[in-house]
């Protein structure tokens, strides 16, 4: 019976595999007294990210000049248009952005809305009279230098009645100072008008100033029993004009007579007085007084002389002519 063949040894596997290696290394490696090759150097990849040379040559600033120039210019559009409309028109874009429910805090600028309050330059929110000291004065274009606004008339908002009505009898007052003082320099400052500077007469009384312009034996202001202004009756009125075109508030026109009758029937003083009256406010019109200033027109004939005990003295006949004071809370006419 044949017998199988031993197996080999599973040790001797890995000798062969080293002996069969051993020539490959034989044949990779230089020859004995031969020069090694060289190393090469790593190669070394580094990646840089770019940061936009820190961001000063980046596009942002440009944005953010051309929104900040965009500001600069809507704003000094908002200025200049604020100040080419009128005192009437600025009034009434502030009481539309005024709150009509806002509590009141206290007066200070912008405690009660958008050009509410008093500010440090409101000429009512200190005692003393603050105007633009600034060596170039803005002008809205198309605007006369001598125009009034009356800037120094609007209200502040946000007021009581009370409150209102007391600042707005403040200002007339400091008005119809100014008025008076200055109807007295240039009456007396024009040869036409000087030596009648007596006979015009300035009364306080409880509706605001009476401007009296009083006829005497020398001058009358209408040809007799007519209601034709007399030349340099014509020339007074024109200064009384002037002043009146400087105040906002609503004027009174009143005519007065003596007790002389008209011979004539068909006439008598009560229409003559009021006739003259009239006569006086179509001048004043004429002058550039706005006729819707005009309160009243009326005639009392001799029943208010100035001097009752002798009821036909000349300076009896007059026209009297009344600044009155205003009513905040219904407006004033311009």
């Amino acid at each position: 019976m044949a017998s199988n063949p031993p197996e080999a040894p599973p040790a001797e596997a890995p000798a062969a595999d080293a002996a069969a290696a051993a020539p490959a290394e034989a044949a990779a490696a230089p020859p004995e007294g031969a020069e090694a090759p060289p190393q090469l150097p790593p190669i070394i990849i580094k990646k840089v990210q770019p940061d936009g040379h820190g961001g000063a040559h980046g596009g942002a600033w440009k944005i953010a000049l051309a929104d900040m120039m965009t500001a600069m210019m809507a704003f000094f559009l908002l200025m200049w248009l604020l100040g080419a409309a009128a005192a009437d028109q600025r009034k009434s874009i502030a009481e539309y952005f005024q709150p009509t429910n806002s509590p009141k805090v206290d007066k200070s600028g912008g405690s009660t809305g958008f050009f509410g309050g008093q500010s440090l330059i409101d000429p009512k929110a200190l005692p003393l009279h603050l105007t633009q000291s600034g060596i170039i004065q803005i002008s809205a274009p198309g605007r006369d230098e001598n125009e009034s606004t009356h800037e120094d008339q609007a209200l502040p908002q946000g007021l009581s009645e009370a409150e209102r009505r007391k600042i707005a009898a403040e200002q007339d007052e400091k008005n119809f100072e100014n008025l008076q003082a200055k109807l007295k320099a240039q009456v007396a400052g024009d040869t036409k008008t000087a030596d009648l500077l007596s006979l015009v007469k300035f009364v306080k009384e409880k509706e605001g100033l009476r401007i009296e312009i009083l006829d005497s034996a020398g001058f009358s202001m209408f040809s007799s029993g007519t209601n034709s202004l007399a030349p340099e009756a014509k020339a007074l009125i024109q200064k009384v004009g002037e002043s009146l075109k400087g105040v906002p508030n609503e004027i009174a026109v009143r005519g007065h007579t003596d007790n002389v009758q008209f011979k004539a029937s068909g006439n008598n003083n009560w229409a003559l007085s009021a006739n003259r009256a009239d006569a006086t406010r179509k001048y004043l019109n004429d002058l550039g007084v706005d006729d819707t200033r005009f309160s009243r027109i009326e005639g009392v004939a001799d029943s208010q002389p100035v001097d009752p005990a002798h009821p036909s003295d000349p300076k009896n006949r007059r026209i009297s002519i009344t600044v009155l004071y205003r009513d905040p809370m219904k407006g004033s006419k311009g």
